[in-house]
């Protein structure tokens, strides 16, 4: 795919960026749908990206290259598996589109009335999830819960486009511009 540019050119702190961001992403579809390592692993064999993605092991490996997560594994992360990465994601964000879709409609509405995402069910449980494995899985604490509740409903938009048509162009190209405005 043209949209996978090498990330030769970019500082450690770059890549390190690219890394949190795909598993924050992938969090994000997990707390959602309430999908785990074996979708990941059948959408990669889908994919036929086996070879990158082959077991629990090696996928828990390549999450844990994460700068966020605590245990950090791995420190390099190759073009190969930030692209399987990115095709997964977006292969599990097209099987819930429906799903994304009726949560972000949801918070829509709720935005516009002027009243709280955990006031509906699906927002509130998502809401919850995400917490809750960022503050099991993370490093650090978990930042203040308002932060935490925005880049969660951030991420919840950002399926939304990587469900659509192109969507992982449109990762990829999200991935690197946050990258390059992430200071080394």
């Amino acid at each position: 795919m043209d949209a996978f540019l090498p990330l030769d050119n970019l500082s450690s702190a770059q890549l390190s960026s690219i890394k949190a961001q795909l598993d924050l992403v992938l969090m994000a579809i997990e707390a959602l749908t309430d999908v785990g390592s074996e979708a990941v692993l059948m959408a990669a064999k889908d994919l036929q990206l086996g070879e990158t993605l082959s077991d629990r092991v090696g996928l828990w490996r390549l999450r844990q290259s994460s700068p966020l997560r605590k245990g950090q594994g791995r420190k390099k992360l190759d073009i190969e598996e930030a692209r399987a990465l990115v095709l997964v994601i977006c292969r599990l964000a097209v099987a819930h589109h429906a799903h994304i879709r009726q949560a972000v409609a949801k918070l829509e509405a709720l935005t516009a009335a002027g009243e709280a995402p955990h006031r509906s069910a699906v927002l509130g449980d998502y809401l919850d999830n995400f917490n809750n494995m960022y503050s099991d899985r993370m490093a650090d604490p978990a930042p203040e819960t308002d932060v935490l509740t925005q880049l969660s409903l951030r991420l919840l938009i950002d399926l939304l486009f990587y469900s659509a048509p192109g969507g992982e162009r449109q990762l990829w190209l999200a991935l690197l511009d946050r990258a390059l405005t992430h200071q080394s």
